[in-house]
């Protein structure tokens, strides 16, 4: 058994090159680890543990990024190559309809899911059938009250307070000037000469943007 929470020093090379050794592990926790982030590490886990059968990938917050369904289902294709998988826990997770698809479709032996606050993934006749089989199954909007760890509202793109609530809450620049926005623009943040301006859910966020606009 492997659990990482909060590691927020350990990046994809670090953990693929250290999932190779472990062979034999049957539980892997990957929970609030914003740096493992490259979807290829959880294809390079399904092959480097075949024994694997419980994971757990619990993300910060859902983020409603732009970006075509094979994007959002990348991480959801490796996580399908974990054949023995039982138990399976993907929270805030971007994985669409197809993900889950290829996921039921591979894992024949799950019999606990949970996709809570996974608001890409819309239940519809297909899905709940192959859901079935399933004895425990929590679905995007059941309730959060048993989850371990803080649950935040999710981050719609269209949101108009996305920036003040989550960039510019502790700033101290006028909302609406040149001053605001350029503090609210993150290519200002790609060299990290303001960080110490950020808490470390501002950096998460901004740098997952950042990834969006290169």
């Amino acid at each position: 058994s492997l659990r990482l929470i909060s590691c927020y020093d350990v990046f994809d090379d670090g953990l693929t090159e250290a999932i190779m050794k472990f062979p034999l592990l049957e539980e892997l926790e990957l929970s609030l680890c914003p740096n493992v982030d490259d979807s290829g590490v959880f294809g390079v886990i399904g092959k480097a543990c075949p024994q694997l059968k419980r994971f757990r990938l619990s993300k910060n917050v859902f983020f409603d990024y732009e970006a075509g369904d094979q994007e959002k289902d990348e991480e959801a294709m490796g996580i399908a190559t974990m054949h023995e998988l039982r138990s399976l826990q993907l929270f805030s997770n971007s994985l669409t309809n197809k993900g889950l698809t290829a996921i039921l479709d591979n894992c024949h032996h799950l019999e606990s899911l949970d996709i809570r606050h996974c608001f890409n993934v819309t239940m519809d006749d297909a899905l709940r059938a192959k859901c079935a089989r399933i004895s425990t199954l929590r679905l995007p909007n059941d309730s959060t009250d048993d989850y371990d760890f803080i649950v935040k509202s999710p981050i719609w793109r269209n949101s108009e307070s996305f920036l003040g609530d989550y960039v510019g809450s502790d700033s101290d620049y006028e909302l609406g000037s040149d001053d605001y926005d350029d503090y609210c623009d993150p290519s200002r943040y790609l060299d990290g000469v303001y960080e110490d301006e950020l808490n470390d859910e501002a950096r998460m966020i901004l740098r997952g943007m950042c990834m969006l606009i290169k």
